[in-house]
Parts: structure tokens; sequence; C-alpha cells
């Protein structure tokens, strides 16, 4: 074997190791509480010892923390702290903030960024509205894409068929164990793709109703969406303005960040 082998052989570990330790880090992303190293493996499909070895890494690093005296890891501080400094060199979620903010209050509703997180939807920061009770989401995580408005928006500029490659079966299963049909769901799409704009009662609740309007950044695609989220009876009173306020807002974030491909008018796409 020659020395170029052994180093090809050595890089193709080092890679594997790699995706592994990645694979952990997003596994107790998703799952969002401590696990133990054992449970890991199982969860991911990877031999203990490699994934035993990979926790010890990446616990002498930060990213990783013990949570309790049972040996227990969770997302160490390191990764909050990449965070920070994600933030302050991606424009949209430096950007967005504001604009949330302002949203939250012209409205007095609960302002969200809304974003895709591989074939799911998440809510990725969030304002809440100036209200009695609380109207909110979990930031991060992970909701089937037919079960949101955003996710028309966020798909827009996929064929009907790479649509329905992209999204799980399971995941036109609505809360309710209805069974949404994708040629609705399809139908949905093409109205939000011609109008830069959807909106409907919420699926998940029986109270609230959601505005979503495109972001985009760098071409046609949506990469995220700015989001209301009101009573029912609010958002058929004030529908009007929340709509234009919320189109309005993500037009002018899409101008600062330098790509507004469509004009919206009231009427849909200008």
């Amino acid at each position: 074997m020659t020395a170029e082998m052994v180093r090809d052989i050595d890089s193709g570990r080092r890679m594997r190791g790699l995706d592994r330790a990645v694979e952990i880090l997003d596994y107790l992303r998703k799952r969002r509480r401590p696990a133990r190293p054992n449970e890991i493996a199982v969860d991911i499909a990877a031999p203990k010892s490699t994934t035993y070895e990979l926790v010890d890494l990446l616990v002498n690093s930060g990213m990783l923390e013990y949570a309790d005296k049972e040996g227990r890891v969770f997302l160490g501080r390191k990764l909050y702290f990449l965070g920070l400094a994600y933030q302050t060199q991606f424009d949209l979620t430096r950007e967005c903030k504001s604009y949330l903010d302002q949203l939250a209050q012209a409205t007095h509703e609960t302002s969200q960024l809304c974003m895709l997180d591989g074939n799911k939807y998440t809510v990725a920061m969030m304002r809440e509205g100036v209200r009695p009770f609380r109207i909110s989401s979990d930031v991060g995580e992970r909701t089937p894409i037919p079960w949101t408005a955003s996710g028309r928006l966020l798909v827009a500029h996929m064929s009907d068929e790479e649509i329905l490659d992209f999204i799980p079966a399971q995941d036109f299963i609505l809360p309710n164990k209805s069974r949404l049909a994708p040629e609705k769901f399809l139908a949905d799409v093409a109205q939000a793709r011609a109008a830069q704009f959807y909106s409907f009662d919420s699926v998940a609740d029986n109270f609230t109703h959601c505005f979503a309007a495109p972001i985009h950044q760098g071409g046609p695609i949506s990469v995220a969406t700015l989001c209301l989220i009101a009573p029912r009876e609010d958002a058929a009173r004030n529908y009007e303005r929340y709509r234009e306020t919320l189109i309005a807002s993500a037009r002018e974030l899409s101008d600062k960040l330098g790509t507004a491909p469509v004009r919206i008018s009231k009427a849909g796409v200008a």
C-alpha cells in the first residue's frame, strides 16, 4: 500500500468522523433535550464506540456539555457563540430583527421570520405581539410544510413534481388526523406563487390566522418569509391592513438585501 493510498484512507475516515459529529449535533438539535451517548448511537445507527469517542471530542471542544450526573449531553455554549458570529455576517437575520419589531408594534400581533430546515418549516426568529394572552411558536421546532402558510411560499420555486418528491407523504396528515390532498396543496402553492402572499386559518389550532409574505435574496427563490399570527376575529377585521403592512415590510427587506425579483401590488404581482 502506497503512502498516497494510506493518506486517502485516513482522509476518508476523518470525513466519516466529521459527518458523524455533525449528525450527533443535528440529532440533539432536533431532539431538543439531552441524551446519553448510547441513546444517540442507537437512534442514529452509529457504532457505540465511535459515538462515545466523538461525544468526548465534542465535549472537550465545548460543542457539547454534560447536562446531568447521568452522563446525558446536550448542545454546548460554543455553538451559541458560533451562532452569534453567524448572525453578525448573515444579512437576513441581522436585518430582520428591526422588521419583526416594527411589525409587532404596528399590528400588535406576533411577527415571525420563517425558513426551511431541510424538508420541514421552522420559525427562526419571533417577536410576540402586545396582547393579554400569548400567541407564539417554539423557535427552531420543525413542522411539516403543508401545515403552514409560509410553506406554500417557501416551495413556490419548485415544480409540482419536485414539491411532491421533497415533502414526505406523511406530512400531508394534518394535526386533526385528516389528510390534506396533495392536489389541494399544489393549488395553494400556485396561488401563493402568483400573489407572492398567502394566508389561512391555522391548521395547528382553532383560533389563529396566519399571514405570510416572501423574502428574496439572490434570486426568485423565497429564502424566508415574514409572518403575522393573529386571532381569527382580529385578522378578519384588520385583514387588508395586516396584509399590506406585511407585504410592504417583506418587499422593503428584500430591497435592502439587494434582491426584490417581483413587485407586489394590492391585486398581486405587479
